[in-house]
């Protein structure tokens, strides 16, 4: 039981440092339940409006993109893998949505004008994100003025981004970090843009 403990660590501990994307074909991990980053506490965190262009970045298999959809006026997904944007365009297609626009390419380098996006979001991904300062700079690049970004982290994801660095980081980028919902051990990070 010991061995298999400090196996189990070491293993976190190596993807900790190697970040990478979830691959498709570990989706069960993206499509379990998320205590305390629930679709509720996003959609209170995020705050879409009817008429608003949305930008989700890493939606997986979509556990979060129908809700915001619902709510929005258009929603960009963008993820590094075409198997996890069919997947959630299929689930768009299945639910009648017609708002989900999907693109496919890296968080390091986002393919939208200055100032595209009223909100962006990402959940349990931002730790994946190889270089996480150029992430966070593109997006606020890509926000209007005024503009929210919400960052998701749950404790137990070996790539969790705790508050504080998400904080620091987010100053880096020239974003302002307004507000925490739910606990450090499963919360958004609200963003602000000035």
């Amino acid at each position: 039981m010991v061995v298999a403990g400090l196996v189990l660590g070491a293993a976190a501990f190596w993807w900790r440092r190697h970040p990478s994307a979830c691959p498709y074909g570990q989706r069960f991990w993206v499509e379990a339940p998320h205590p305390f980053i629930t679709r509720s506490r996003l959609l209170s965190a995020l705050a879409p409006q009817p008429g608003e262009t949305v930008l989700e970045v890493g939606p997986g298999t979509g556990y979060y993109t129908l809700d915001v959809a619902r709510t929005c006026g258009t929603l960009h997904i963008f993820d590094l893998q075409q198997e996890m944007l069919d997947h959630t365009m299929r689930r768009a297609v299945d639910a009648g949505l017609a708002n989900v626009v999907p693109r496919r390419g890296d968080a390091r380098s986002v393919p939208y004008p200055d100032a595209s996006f009223d909100a962006a979001y990402l959940v349990a991904v931002l730790g994946e994100i190889p270089d996480q300062d150029a992430a966070l700079r593109e997006l606020a690049r890509v926000l209007r003025p005024g503009g929210r970004l919400v960052v998701g982290e749950l404790v137990g994801d070996p790539h969790m981004v705790t508050s504080r660095a998400l904080r620091s980081r987010a100053a880096g980028a020239g974003l302002t970090f307004s507000r925490r919902v739910g606990p450090p051990f499963g919360y958004f990070g609200v963003l602000a843009k000035p």
